[in-house]
């Protein structure tokens, strides 16, 4: 099984958006065949796995880290060639939140006679999933806030100057998140500020994220790298509100043009992610400032939060912070991580966990 959730992982960054699965077919006490699902439209792992076995697959043991398909997709159902196949048993790390699955693949193969196994590493294939069940289960984008500071919590200087809060080891950490989730999102304040090119550069590219711009206004300059750099495709969130004459202009740049209502100047993110969702954008990683970081905080929408910590303090009441915003007002209502873990990333610290 832990051979099959390698395999799945193998894949990360891919296969949006599908799962990440990965089978392996084990015959007297040897592995026979290997298989992983590579990219979307492609053969599923179960697939690849028996193809490559041939005659072998009769009285084997299939393992993989999530329950066979019994639908017709963009591939026949799974469990079809399993049986024919003649596989014996099938041992899955978990069941498949999809609803068009959801336990059916399971009671197909149990009423063919095949030997049914569930929740072997269900833990470990839930985590790398995450993504995957919180899309296929609502719809909606599964949310990583992403952010560097320095141990007094600074995202910047006084001056505004944030190049560079952390270690070049955690920039390609960062760039690496990049590489694996479909769509990055920044307010128009680091596109002022810092004017980023937020695409893939520091490790070997997979793709480009969708670049998303909240801007209620059209403020985004026409010279902004988000514009003039290669890259993803580039999102810019308006408001009804946005002049029509700056919107016409950062179309005519290239920017596709996503117009939500907005409050106060902030753009209303629940809508937003119903939208993203709609477009089949499963992942969203948000490099936002404070008040950015702060909207989707207060608004309960964050599923994961990655703090890089730095080793400096750059001190001064008026260097913007990771979450700005109006804040809670006791300690109680403070927003709590769960299932929190550590890593030492070059000089720097990342601080995870999920909400």
């Amino acid at each position: 099984m832990r051979e099959a959730l390698a395999l799945a992982k193998s894949a990360e960054g891919r296969t949006s958006p599908d799962p990440m699965v990965g089978a392996v077919l084990v015959k007297g006490g040897r592995i026979i065949s290997m298989g992983y699902h590579g990219e979307v439209a492609t053969p599923h792992a179960e697939a690849w796995a028996i193809q490559k076995a041939g005659e072998e697959t009769k009285g084997s043991v299939l393992y993989l880290n999530l329950e066979p398909c019994a639908h017709y997709g963009n591939n026949p159902p799974c469990v079809e060639l399993i049986l024919k196949a003649g596989i014996k048993e099938v041992v899955a790390a978990m069941k498949d939140p999809n609803p068009l699955v959801n336990g059916r693949g399971f009671a197909y193969l149990k009423k063919q006679g095949i030997k049914v196994r569930v929740g072997l590493l269900e833990e470990e294939a839930k985590k790398l999933n995450e993504v995957f069940i919180k899309y296929i289960t609502t719809k909606l984008p599964f949310v990583v806030l992403k952010t560097a500071v320095t141990l007094d919590g600074k995202i910047a200087t006084r001056t505004g100057a944030s190049r560079w809060v952390a270690s070049a080891d955690s920039l390609r950490y960062a760039h690496h998140l990049r590489n694996i989730y479909d769509a990055i999102l920044v307010g128009v304040r680091t596109v002022l500020i810092d004017d980023p090119k937020l695409n893939v550069r520091r490790v070997k590219k997979i793709k480009d994220p969708i670049r998303i711009v909240l801007d209620a206004y059209a403020r985004t300059p026409l010279e902004a790298q988000v514009l003039n750099s290669f890259g993803g495709k580039t999102i810019v969130v308006v408001s009804p509100q946005a002049p029509a004459k700056r919107v016409k202009a950062l179309e005519k740049k290239g920017a596709e043009i996503l117009t939500i209502p907005a409050k106060a100047g902030h753009i209303n993110l629940r809508p937003l992610l119903k939208k993203l969702g709609e477009r089949k954008i499963t992942s969203l990683l948000v490099e936002g400032g404070g008040e950015v970081n702060a909207s989707f905080l207060e608004e309960g929408l964050v599923d994961k939060a990655l703090f890089f910590i730095a080793p400096k303090i750059f001190g001064g009441r008026e260097a913007p912070t990771a979450v700005e915003g109006a804040g809670v007002k006791l300690p109680a209502q403070a927003w709590q991580l769960k299932s929190i873990f550590l890593e030492r990333v070059g000089k720097d610290f990342l601080i995870g966990g999920y909400f």
